[in-house]
């Protein structure tokens, strides 16, 4: 028998992500089909250029999905949290990866292997709008991010970022390195850790260590434009 703590963790990622709204039936039938690993932190899933062979389920943890440019630095451009399908969008296209991921910490991934997530398509009206949804809301997303990249100040992509960040962590303090969390803002190292202090001194953020708690969402919000 599976080990109580994953199974309740299983039940959990299931009911609160992506596929919440089928029903149980349904959830079992995706469960059952799914090949669960537990990976370490920093640990690769798939790579930029690599071919997907099926999709990825995120049981427990969190996962960076990042590029790399020309110049070698990392750009991350999502944050994924139990719950969520990876690499679902280069799948369906039968496209190489254009991006990366890898593990922020431990995480247990199940991945479900191509013939079987496209025949549950087939079979399920449910699961197949529900991923029409996520891949149509996953390009307002990146084009939403890319557009404050490019209009905001690094002052108000940090401030952006960090209300991202809170509701990937939800109750915890916002966990990430210093390198992280400059490749997720699009800036320096540097940058980022002098605009932090700012930010603390500002009374918007507490800091411990390198775990950030927002104190004042409503000045990040008026500062990041939201």
């Amino acid at each position: 028998m599976k080990n109580k703590t994953i199974i309740d963790s299983h039940a959990n990622a299931w009911k609160t992500g992506m596929f919440s709204n089928l029903s149980e039936p349904e959830i079992e039938e995706l469960e059952s089909r799914q090949s669960s690993v537990v990976y370490e932190k920093n640990k690769v899933v798939f790579t930029e250029g690599s071919y997907p062979k099926g999709v990825f389920y995120i049981n427990r943890g969190k996962v960076k999905i990042y590029a790399v440019g020309n110049e070698g630095k990392a750009q991350i451009i999502h944050i994924a949290k139990a719950g969520e399908v990876i690499g679902f969008r280069a799948m369906f296209s039968e496209d190489s990866y254009k991006v990366s991921a890898s593990t922020l910490e431990e995480a247990e991934i199940g991945f479900i292997d191509r013939a079987d997530f496209m025949k549950l398509m087939d079979d399920n009206k449910g699961l197949r709008n529900t991923i029409i949804r996520e891949l149509a809301k996953e390009l307002g997303d990146k084009a939403l991010f890319i557009t404050n990249l490019a209009q905001k100040s690094v002052r108000e992509r940090l401030a952006y970022s960090l209300l991202i960040l809170e509701e990937v962590y939800i109750s915890e303090p916002i966990n990430l390195s210093r390198e992280d969390l400059a490749n997720f803002v699009g800036t320096a190292t540097e940058t980022l850790i002098r605009l932090l202090k700012e930010f603390r001194e500002e009374g918007l953020i507490h800091i411990q260590t390198r775990k950030l708690t927002i104190l004042d969402r409503n000045k990040l919000n008026k500062l990041a434009g939201k």
